[in-house]
């Protein structure tokens, strides 16, 4: 049921802003043609008012930028729509003042401009003091905070639930959301993480069964109207990235850093070539987890974005309800790269933790 509403949300927003926005504005050229007098003042008078709406006119113009560019990043708010803005806790520590916490719906005005609030200012993504310029600690939950909480309590829910129905109809035949999950969870046990890391694949099964699922959900989630983007957001991926960085060369054996800092079979000269590659090679790993992931899921919401706004640009109807036939395509790709980025991000994780923990004979 997801979809349609979905697809109707940019078909709904489109007939909106074309409304609003397609219909010239007739009263100032009627009063413009009502008057027959030759003042010079009346005419510099109304062509100054005319520039000025004209001005006021441009300024109020539909800005896609600013409407993609607000979606993908973080933010202290979490706007859904128009008038529709959830504030979230604002938690900040510095020298000066101490703990403070509050509604970032401080920082906003009526009209949506940042404002100063309590001796702090917004300045980007940071807060600062007023008086000082000086950054302080800043612990808030901001949107993507928001979205992580969201995503861990839907991910426990439903595989503590899974753990309780095994648990429960262990020998019988899994019914209800236990037999949708199971598969899943086999397919990643027997597909990704047995081939991959080998015999003792157990001990790291979990890590990457929740890896797996976290992913998922988190791209499966930020697909809904209105939902942050947190598997988008560079930050999120990084600590991933860094937590399977971690997992890997503490797990490595003697045979995998021997490899590494001592090529085996290589001539002596080609070893002073190979040894700062296979250094580098060890950071490289985590950076293209990091990049893959927040590539793939960002450029998938600035497409969809992108098509949406299609229709306030043009103020078409046509371009509307073409632009939400293909973001409903668009969507249904977006379903599987949120299925692959997981299946990709945990394959590459296994195949990383395997090459640490083989033996001589599998190099």
């Amino acid at each position: 049921m997801r979809k349609p509403f979905f697809t109707a949300i940019p078909a709904i927003l489109t007939l909106f802003f074309v409304a609003a926005f397609g219909f010239p504005c007739w009263a100032q050229e009627s009063e413009g043609n009502h008057s027959d007098t030759t003042d010079t003042t009346h005419v510099q008078s109304h062509s100054d008012s005319t520039s000025a709406e004209s001005h006021g006119e441009e300024h109020g113009k539909f800005n896609p930028n600013e409407t993609i560019i607000e979606h993908v990043k973080d933010a202290p708010i979490w706007h859904f729509a128009d008038h529709v803005v959830l504030p979230l806790p604002v938690i900040v520590y510095s020298s000066q003042k101490g703990l403070d916490v509050f509604s970032s719906s401080h920082f906003y005005d009526e009209n949506h401009k940042e404002v100063e609030y309590n001796g702090y200012k917004l300045e980007g993504r940071n807060i600062i003091l007023t008086s000082t310029g000086e950054e302080v600690l800043n612990l808030s939950i901001t949107k993507n905070v928001a979205m992580l909480f969201i995503t861990a309590a839907v991910l426990l829910s439903v595989l503590l639930s899974v753990a309780g129905s095994y648990k429960k109809n262990q020998g019988k035949a899994p019914k209800g959301l236990q037999s949708f999950m199971e598969p899943i969870i086999v397919f990643v046990r027997d597909e990704i993480v047995k081939p991959n890391i080998g015999h003792h694949y157990e001990k790291y099964l979990p890590y990457i069964l929740t890896l797996f699922f976290f992913i998922l959900f988190g791209n499966l989630l930020g697909l809904l109207p209105g939902a942050a983007n947190l598997t988008g957001n560079i930050a999120v991926t990084f600590t991933l990235a860094i937590l399977t960085f971690m997992i890997t060369n503490f797990s490595g054996n003697a045979s995998y850093w021997k490899h590494i800092f001592w090529t085996p079979g290589v001539p002596l000269p080609l070893r002073i070539i190979i040894l700062p590659v296979e250094i580098i090679g060890i950071f490289t790993k985590p950076f293209a987890l990091t990049i893959r992931l927040f590539v793939a899921i960002t450029a998938g919401h600035i497409v969809i974005l992108s098509l949406i706004c299609l229709g306030f640009i043009f103020h078409s109807y046509i371009v509307g309800f073409g632009a939400s036939l293909v973001v409903v395509f668009i969507n249904l790709i977006e379903l599987l790269v949120a299925g692959i980025q997981a299946y990709v991000f945990a394959l590459f994780t296994s195949l990383y933790i395997g090459m640490s923990t083989a033996e001589d004979e599998h190099h």
